[in-house]
């Protein structure tokens, strides 16, 4: 069984061969020839976190895996992620495992991957100003992958902690070669942008529809079980996407609470959930119908993202003949 560590993934995963590789995926997911069922979980009430089970199949990939994942929020200010994980990989003709990888990497790339998708399917063709909400992996990943599908030019990071925002804006400003400046607030980072990441775990919602500029392309990928990102405003007037019908209206620990808050309470419908990101792919739904108008692209993660990041890198590692092979007999 091949196994490689975080590093070793990080080095073999490229985000432009993966924005290509989930739009297969979530093609095929919404076509019903990929499997994800519903993540399951224990809670660690303790800690206000939980392990979860994610299992995937993408039959066009190759691939058949499961994820476990930690989410921990309140490690959120010390070295340790909120989100951590393994992936076991198994051959789909037998069942046997063969590799066994990191899945922290994995998650956060694939989950930006999945905004940048997203974005290259809602966002206007000229979207050049950028708001990240949020200094942690995600915010990271979020803006290296937004650049690939939109021409961005500025960038404007903000979060709890002014400190990290600042910190995070210098060390993308380094790495994108682009202006990125540190925001006080929430507002102030998404005042005139046309892009706007949310990777928070916030109990209060950081996206509100009096912040935002017509023509906005939201994404929204934060979780926490008491709270959520996104305000009923923008909510019910924006066109809403997502990867799964299925996960995000689904309870807790598969479903978003941005949506069914106003679901439950009578703000929207579940038909107001205008398309998942395989039917915008496959031309089944129609994505943005005017410059002016609000797009949201709300994410819960799905495994067959995983399955399709797991693939590449696995791939990749027996091409380039990296990682350890053990036996487990």
């Amino acid at each position: 069984m091949l196994v490689l560590g975080r590093s070793q993934v990080e080095a073999l995963l490229e985000m432009d061969a993966l924005i290509d590789a989930l739009a297969s995926a979530m093609t095929d997911l919404s076509a019903g020839r990929a499997s994800a069922p519903d993540r399951v979980a224990v809670t660690v009430p303790e800690r206000d976190a939980f392990l979860a089970a994610m299992p995937g199949h993408v039959p066009s990939a190759g691939v058949l895996m499961s994820k476990l994942v930690s989410v921990f929020p309140q490690n959120g200010g010390t070295p340790v992620p909120t989100h951590q994980a393994l992936i076991v990989a198994f051959d789909p003709h037998t069942g046997e495992p063969t590799a066994l990888l990191d899945g922290t990497a994995i998650t956060a790339a694939r989950t930006a991957a999945g905004s940048a998708l997203s974005a290259r399917l809602l966002a206007r063709e000229d979207a050049s100003v950028l708001a990240v909400l949020g200094t942690g992996a995600q915010a990271r990943s979020h803006a290296e992958a937004m650049c690939r599908v939109r021409p961005i030019r500025q960038i404007r990071v903000a979060g709890r902690d002014r400190t990290k925002a600042a910190a995070l804006a210098d060390e993308l400003s380094a790495a994108l070669q682009i202006p990125v400046e540190a925001a006080a607030t929430w507002a102030e980072a998404l005042d005139g942008a046309d892009i706007a990441a949310a990777t928070t775990h916030s109990v209060e919602p950081v996206i509100r529809r009096s912040w935002l500029t017509p023509g906005v392309h939201v994404t929204s990928v934060g979780f926490n079980p008491d709270g959520r990102e996104i305000d009923d405003a923008t909510v019910a007037e924006a066109l809403v996407c997502v990867e799964s019908r299925q996960a995000a209206l689904a309870p807790f620990p598969a479903g978003s609470n941005d949506l069914l808050g106003p679901l439950r309470d009578g703000v929207i419908t579940e038909g107001h959930v205008h398309a998942e990101l395989g039917e915008l792919l496959a031309g089944n739904k129609p994505g943005r119908s005017s410059d002016q108008q609000i797009t949201l692209y709300k994410s819960v993660g799905v495994a067959v993202q995983d399955a399709a990041a797991a693939a590449l890198v696995v791939a990749a590692a027996r091409e380039r003949s990296v990682g350890a092979e053990i036996g487990l007999e």
